[in-house]
């Protein structure tokens, strides 16, 4: 009875690991070899170059630039937004009066600011890019109807705000889920705990500090992977809502868009794929350490 029950989960795990291989595994394979080669992505056998697509990255000014930006949004993205998620969830949970209980109307408010989640990006870039139009944008327009026509500005075309202004897009169309995250965590906390904390007089950072976040740490760190995944990224956003896009003067440059325009603009497809490669070891690197990091003796409630 055991063998034949060995059998059954093994003819039942077959197809799952098959097309695990060929839709998983082999595209892996595939882009590892095309980064060793200086395939034009057409026609034509690949020729092998060994690491030479690999030390060109070093010399590449714009790579380099793209890298820049994106431990820019590395340092900034998962802080950010974690932060702003846990201030949020926090307040609606225990934001009335004397901080006991909810905010009235808080699952409407957790509705509003999880919204952004259902759009997708594209209409989401879309939607920015008219916000930050110079001229006909609604921020500048609100800027100048309260009389603060010297803070407007050409939001997508400077290259000091650029990518900050990518940057608060990213965050606020992310703080939504982590906002719900973070809540559906916190109801999962016993009254009891913030109870003996109010009775022992700590205060609501106290409470926050002591009670709130050691037990959603476990939140917290997988919420900072996947941002940090996402700080890593960043491709679409840029691709649709800046100037060239990448501008200006490869201000907003990422490395998934340099990528993108050397495969299918160049046709440097063994270079693009060594792009690919080198993002992919960053966002295990990143991952492991993150994780590692992060790494704290678990709480349990009782």
């Amino acid at each position: 009875m055991r063998r034949r029950g060995l059998g059954f989960v093994a003819c039942a795990l077959l197809p799952a690991l098959l097309l695990h291989v060929v839709f998983v595994l082999s595209p892996y394979a595939q882009a590892f070899y095309l980064s060793l080669t200086d395939w034009n992505g057409v026609a034509g056998q690949a020729r092998f170059v060994g690491l030479d697509n690999f030390r060109q990255l070093g010399s590449d000014p714009l790579f380099l630039a793209a890298v820049r930006n994106n431990l820019v949004l590395l340092l900034t993205l998962p802080l950010g937004t974690i932060a702003l998620g846990l201030f949020l969830a926090t307040a609606l949970k225990f934001g009335s009066r004397g901080g006991r209980s909810g905010v009235r109307g808080a699952r409407f408010y957790s509705i509003v600011f999880f919204f952004p989640q259902l759009l997708s990006v594209a209409i989401v870039a879309v939607l920015w890019g008219f916000a930050y139009n110079p001229n006909s944008g609604l921020i500048n327009g609100g800027l100048r109807a309260l009389g603060l026509d010297g803070l407007a500005r050409s939001w997508l075309a400077e290259p000091g705000l650029a990518l900050f202004a990518v940057l608060a897009v990213l965050i606020w169309s992310g703080v939504g889920f982590y906002l719900v995250l973070f809540s559906a965590a916190m109801d999962a906390i016993p009254r009891e705990f913030y109870e003996a904390a109010l009775l022992d007089g700590a205060g609501q950072w106290t409470t926050f500090r002591r009670i709130t976040l050691p037990l959603l740490w476990d939140n917290v760190q997988v919420a900072f992977v996947y941002l940090g995944m996402a700080a890593l990224d960043g491709f679409a956003l840029v691709q649709i809502m800046t100037v060239g896009p990448g501008g200006p003067d490869g201000a907003t440059e990422v490395i998934g868009l340099s990528l993108y325009r050397n495969a299918f603009t160049f046709s440097r497809f063994g270079y693009a794929a060594a792009m690919g490669v080198a993002l992919f070891f960053g966002t295990l690197v990143f991952a492991v350490l993150a994780l590692r990091a992060g790494r704290r003796e678990r709480v349990e409630l009782a």
